[in-house]
């Protein structure tokens, strides 16, 4: 089974470039767009957590929109997270990325205040309405503290703009059970579930490990577009060495990525160490790019 992609397949959680000082890099964005969608990315989501959407302003959001979309052009998919503790908030985020030029949203679950499903449910059909542009539900309950439940999801499958899952919930049977009876696109936010969720109907990826690998990340996909199974687990097996460094270290995503990218992140986040950054290079190395 294999379900649309309203966003393609191969999708990059893309870092926020800051200049050394701590601004916004927009030239630096505006370049690393460039060279993800050269490399194979289907589409790009702004703003997530790779993005340290919670340290930066709702004014460098919108100018974070506007220069990736000047730099890839009409053609690629530029998702916008607007996701906040706040509906109202988010609302006015989506409305904000509308009109900076993302012609998708990324949603996540309301954090802190750990809303009921009913709660739930109500903030993605308000955030849904504000705007035209398509919705990407983001599932991420270890750092929301919130599960968009099962039942939830069959409901709001029934929107006509959201179409489409951020699937950070490890629960690999509960996803199957809402992409069978579903129109939902799911895309894993999780790189060693990439596969196996495609494998049973998923649409592709929104990858953090892209950001320094993305035709290497792709790949496995693109191997089993061609009925090469074996293929795609030999080439999923390849990145997962620097996947688990990247993801599962001890250390953020967006920090790991930074120390391969050579760029600074925002407090409370701090770099890398020299002895971790070295670490990620030699795995990095490894694959011989």
């Amino acid at each position: 089974m294999t379900h649309s992609r309203p966003f393609g397949r191969a999708l990059c959680a893309m870092i926020t470039p800051f200049t050394a000082d701590g601004e916004l890099d927009l030239d630096g964005a505006r370049r690393h767009a460039a060279h993800l969608v050269a490399e194979g990315c289907d589409g790009l989501v702004l703003s997530g957590t790779t993005g340290e959407s919670p340290t930066t302003t709702d004014a460098e959001k919108a100018a974070l929109v506007r220069a990736v979309r000047e730099a890839v052009g009409d053609d690629v998919h530029v998702l916008a997270g607007v996701g906040t503790a706040s509906t109202r908030h988010t609302v006015e985020l989506a409305r904000q990325a509308e009109q900076a030029g993302a012609n998708g949203l990324l949603v996540v679950t309301p954090y802190y205040s750990r809303p009921p499903q009913d709660a739930v449910e109500a903030h993605f059909r308000t955030v849904a309405d504000a705007t035209g542009l398509p919705v990407m539900l983001y599932d991420i309950p270890g750092r929301t503290g919130v599960r968009i439940g099962t039942d939830t999801l069959l409901r709001l499958a029934d929107h006509e703009r959201i179409v489409a899952v951020k699937d950070c919930a490890y629960d690999l049977l509960g996803s199957t059970k809402v992409i069978g009876r579903t129109s939902l696109a799911y895309y894993s936010g999780c790189e060693e579930l990439n596969l196996p969720l495609y494998a049973v109907g998923g649409a592709g990826y929104v990858s953090t490990v892209a950001n320094v690998i993305p035709r290497r990340m792709r790949a496995p996909l693109d191997a089993h577009d061609k009925g090469d199974v074996t293929e795609a687990a030999r080439l999923n097996h390849l990145t997962l060495p620097l996947s688990e460094l990247m993801m599962s270290s001890g250390l953020p995503g967006t920090v790991t990525t930074k120390a391969l990218l050579g760029n600074p992140v925002r407090e409370p986040l701090q770099p890398a160490s020299p002895d971790q950054a070295a670490v990620l290079q030699r795995a990095y190395d490894d694959l011989g790019i």
